[in-house]
């Protein structure tokens, strides 16, 4: 048995496609599906039921599947063990990151881990479903790490490291009936149409869930991916949006817009950045090296609305 087959039997198990787990990898998929058969034939079991609706893993495979992520663990262990003594840290890691989110320096973090570990490559990787994508990825382990936006709960399957947390502000054009005003509730805004983010991204799902424990049902009526271009929506009366209050971040809410005014809601609804990693996963040294930076190129400064991701 080889670490290599193990690695693809997980990537398999985890995407339910030997397709989908090559292109992971790599390699090709015919190479994938040799070393899941002779796998196989070395346990003398079925390790997946192969049909139209992809790979499932059998109960012998359900059985493997912890011995096997638990094996790929305590090697890659063992790697960074005789890397930290022999060479430094070194290796390469995925990093999942949201849109628009400035209150981060990941330029200046990158060049300061390229300083310290030379021997460390970073591939950054964004969502289309923002913070919901970033925690599959995570999940099915294409990420090392990845920045999460919530209200600042738990993630069942995910250790959080907490970075900031502000609250968030409604965007509203400055003829509104409400701009005026030192606060506004979800229920005074419930009846206008939203500039808000796909489904799937953590301000989104904040936000959602906000109104549905009211009992308060909204229509979203544009939908953006870069709280960048929410702001020119709001500008043209075409909704108002809820964003993170964070600092000089998004357009036209620092003071040099009077077009757009952003008003706190009450009560706060807050959002929480944090870095997370799988719990199920032992942390390599590498990605941990970059772990340990992430707090000290994070700033939060004293006002306006920040990144919604």
């Amino acid at each position: 048995m080889e670490l290599r087959q193990l690695e693809q039997f997980v990537a398999v198990a985890d995407l339910s496609s030997f397709t989908r787990a090559a292109e992971r990898l790599h390699v090709v998929q015919s190479g994938v599906s040799a070393s899941i058969q002779g796998l196989e034939q070395e346990l003398g079991a079925r390790l997946f039921d192969r049909g139209a609706r992809g790979a499932r893993l059998t109960p012998a495979g359900e059985a493997l599947l912890p011995a096997a992520r638990t094996t790929l663990d305590a090697a890659r262990t063992a790697r960074d063990v005789v890397a930290r003594i022999s060479t430094g840290i070194a290796g390469e890691v995925s990093l999942g990151t949201l849109s628009s989110i400035a209150v981060i320096d990941l330029p200046a973090l990158l060049a300061r881990l390229r300083q310290d570990y030379p021997g460390i490559r970073v591939r950054l990787r964004t969502s289309p479903t923002g913070t919901g994508g970033l925690i599959d990825a995570l999940n099915r382990g294409d990420l090392d790490a990845a920045l999460i936006a919530n209200d600042g709960s738990a993630i069942p399957g995910l250790r959080l490291t907490h970075l900031l947390t502000g609250p968030i502000v409604a965007l509203l054009p400055s003829d509104h009936p409400l701009a005026g005003h030192d606060g506004v509730t979800l229920g005074e805004l419930a009846d206008e149409p939203f500039i808000d983010f796909p489904v799937g991204f953590g301000n989104r799902r904040t936000v959602d869930d906000a109104f549905s424990r009211l009992g308060l049902k909204r229509i979203v009526a544009v939908e953006v991916s870069d709280v960048t271009i929410a702001p020119s929506y709001v500008r043209h009366g075409l909704g108002v949006s809820l964003v993170p209050g964070l600092p000089g971040v998004v357009p036209g809410t620092d003071g040099r817009n009077p077009d757009i005014v952003a008003v706190p809601v009450r009560p706060e609804l807050p959002w929480a950045l944090s870095v997370g990693v799988s719990a199920a996963r032992t942390t390599s040294a590498a990605a941990q090296a970059l772990l340990d930076l992430i707090p000290m190129f994070t700033t939060v400064p004293p006002t306006s609305p920040a990144a919604a991701t």
